[in-house]
């Protein structure tokens, strides 16, 4: 067996582990949420638990193309805290911290000072994430 094909072989063994979560599949409520904010539209398509939360994110922008890819996360109180891995309407794979406040069955999406940690984009910590002037605003949907 060559280097490559082991390696390969690992990296499958490495993904297949690594898909078993510890988790319980089945104590996750899915929820659908739509935000439209001028002509963009979102949708979040996740599933939650009390404290994790996974799922799809798509956002729309207007005669541009979308982002499309998958958010997952912890929930601590109403905040929901984790990151978008998507694919750019370019074709670039990029991670961005997600930060989104549940007030009044809706998600406001938050936004703060980008930074890094071994490697990984993050709010910085120091600085607050802004709620309040939220553009993006969830609404749940039904199925």
């Amino acid at each position: 067996m060559n280097v490559k094909s082991f390696l390969f072989l690992l990296l499958i063994l490495t993904t297949i582990v690594s898909c078993n979560s510890k988790d319980e599949k089945k104590g996750y409520k899915q929820v659908l949420y739509r935000a439209i904010n001028n002509k963009d539209t979102a949708v979040l398509a996740i599933n939650i638990s009390d404290k994790r939360f996974y799922g799809r994110y798509e956002i729309s922008h207007y005669r541009i193309g979308k982002d499309s890819g998958d958010v997952r996360g912890n929930i601590t109180g109403d905040t929901l805290r984790g990151d978008f891995h998507f694919i750019t309407y370019g074709g670039e794979w990029k991670r961005i911290p997600l930060a989104l406040l549940k007030k009044e069955n809706k998600l406001f999406l938050g936004t703060g000072v980008i930074g890094t940690f071994m490697n990984l984009p993050c709010f910085v910590p120091q600085i607050p994430i802004d709620y309040k002037s939220s553009q993006v605003v969830f609404e749940e949907i039904e199925n």
